[in-house]
């Protein structure tokens, strides 16, 4: 257990952490920057003194689930829970679940970008963010949020050209989180249902593919506007296992124009002024 370089990463990301992004106050008399040393703790669920310890470099070994509560409230990226626990001389253990929470610089894109549908998934394909204009393109994402669900057992209601090829890339993309995420109880939940309600999900599956996302054009059928001719490219959020989906359309086209339409109605609909995006 190397104590000297595992206290100093656990004070440099203890320091590195705002409280507002983890909604704690950030008031109150703070003399340095970052968390405190307690609120760390609570969050991990262990105790105060046990935390300063392993601070102090004169801490025991922690156990597996220790450092996995530490490496949550630290909001630690999966190279950096990794490192975490060969510091301790502990073999990484696969985590709980993928992130489900965005960045805060992550939901700034969508803040900046009105005229673009961007919508953030999670490794689950779950809409985890996403902006007013998304949502005017694809419906209610707060009622139904997850795209694999929503592929394959509400295909009807999802109109669009490209569903082979992206039933391909979802399936790729959950049997690669199955395996990063074994305890994922809500992924677990979510491959059952798809199981038992699909036959084509079942036949993709057995089928093993590998499918790397990346610009794709898709014909949408909007029930208010028609048509619509739509560009999708990925940004891939490696430290969160997480992808930005951005869809647009060629300029000076009519879905360029249909597009802006629903932009500038979605923000007199909200009185004007910036649109902040919905997270979960």
């Amino acid at each position: 257990m190397a104590r000297a370089e595992l206290a100093r990463f656990l004070r440099d990301r203890r320091e590195g952490l705002r409280p507002e992004d983890l909604g704690l106050p950030a008031g109150g008399g703070r003399r340095t920057p970052g968390l405190r040393r307690e609120e760390v703790a609570d969050l991990a669920r262990m105790s105060v003194d046990y935390y300063v310890r392993l601070e102090q470099a004169r801490g025991p070994r922690p156990s597996p689930r220790i450092l996995g509560s530490m490496a949550d409230a630290l909001r630690l990226s999966p190279p950096e829970r990794t490192h975490l626990f060969r510091l301790a001389g502990v073999p990484p253990e696969p985590p709980a679940g993928p992130p489900r929470h965005v960045r805060p610089y992550v939901a700034g894109l969508l803040h900046r970008l009105p005229a673009t549908a961007v919508v953030v998934t999670a490794a689950t394909y779950d809409v985890i963010a996403w902006n007013p204009l998304a949502e005017a393109l694809l419906g209610d994402l707060g009622a139904q949020s997850n795209l694999a669900r929503r592929r394959f057992l509400f295909s009807d209601e999802v109109l669009t050209t490209g569903h082979e090829e992206f039933g391909e890339i979802a399936v790729a993309r959950l049997r690669a989180a199955a395996d990063r995420y074994p305890r994922d109880a809500a992924l677990a939940a979510l491959l059952a249902e798809l199981r038992a309600g699909s036959a084509e999900f079942n036949e993709i599956w057995a089928t093993n593919p590998v499918r790397v996302p990346g610009h794709r054009t898709k014909t949408m059928t909007h029930p208010e506007l028609g048509r619509l001719h739509i560009s999708c490219d990925i940004l891939s959020v490696p430290d969160d296992d997480q992808q930005v989906v951005f869809m647009t359309a060629e300029p000076d086209t009519p879905t360029a124009r249909a597009l802006h339409h629903l932009a500038d109605r979605s923000l007199r609909e909200r009185g004007g002024g910036s649109i902040p995006p919905h997270t979960r």
